[in-house]
């Protein structure tokens, strides 16, 4: 599958997922607009897979909903298979920053750990505002470029070979300078 099919296949099943997990809360779209600072137009055209999401948009819907990007993302399944072929794994690429997200080790139902290939281009900085999940334990590894990570305030410059793990309980944000970054990241 090529990169255009699969990110429009994602957005499909990012609209679907999020209307799905929408009407099992009950929820209407004011007051998820409400829980997640999106208006309320965004929120129905992402529903209706209208417009892709950006990075910092579902950011905000994965902390009102209290899971991580990748289980909002991919629907999970009950059962796993152990081996994830790379032709298998979901590519996600944010229009606005052209973030590149590979899911190396999707989430899954009984497996509580996730494994993400990042790609952030020069110049990019992305923002979250809240965690998806407080507490949520992060591992990043730098392996090309330089990365600036702010973890609630506190700034961390990576290098190649760096390894940037903690919780996260506030405010994120990822910026690269003037070279593009590849990373890994574990979240558990």
């Amino acid at each position: 599958m090529d990169d255009v099919s699969n990110s429009a296949s994602i957005d499909r099943q990012i609209a679907q997922r999020l209307k799905s997990l929408r009407t099992e809360r009950g929820w209407s779209l004011e007051e998820l607009a409400k829980r997640s600072a999106v208006s309320r137009a965004t929120l129905s055209r992402l529903e209706n897979a209208e417009v892709s999401a950006t990075a910092a948009v579902l950011g905000r819907l994965c902390a009102a909903y209290g899971m991580t990007l990748s289980r909002l993302i991919r629907l999970v399944e009950s059962e796993f298979q152990p081996l994830v072929h790379s032709d298998e794994q979901p590519v996600w690429v944010d229009p606005k920053t052209g973030y590149v997200r590979r899911s190396v080790s999707p989430p899954a139902q009984m497996l509580a750990a996730e494994a993400l290939e990042c790609w952030l281009e020069p110049g990019t900085e992305i923002t979250y505002d809240h965690p998806p999940r407080p507490g949520l334990e992060h591992h990043i590894i730098l392996t090309e470029g330089e990365l600036c990570v702010t973890i609630e305030g506190r700034q961390h410059a990576l290098h190649p070979g760096d390894c940037l793990r903690y919780q996260l309980f506030g405010r994120s944000e990822f910026r690269t300078g003037d070279k593009p970054a590849k990373y890994y990241l574990f979240m558990v």
